[in-house]
């Protein structure tokens, strides 16, 4: 998977978790609970659809590395080679 094909599943999840997110103020390194108010349950509900969308297994112990749009499209990316 490219790196610009990770970025537009993590958004496309983002705006289903949180339809009225403004995406494009979004920054690469802004976390998705700060600049989103996402909470919990959120987001572990966006942990969910980046799996299903991906088919990649996401750990508790990988949640870490999923917490902005940089990190979440590194992972992502990185996972599928």
């Amino acid at each position: 998977m490219k790196h610009d094909e990770a970025l537009d599943i993590v958004k496309e999840s983002l705006a289903e978790v949180v339809p009225d997110a403004d995406l494009g103020a979004l920054g690469p390194n802004d976390t998705f609970r700060d600049a989103l108010g996402i909470d919990s349950l959120d987001f572990l509900r966006l942990i969910e659809l980046l799996s299903e969308r991906t088919g990649i297994r996401i750990g508790d112990e990988d949640t870490p590395h999923l917490t902005t749009l940089a990190d979440s499209t590194r992972f992502l990316a990185a996972r599928a080679m």
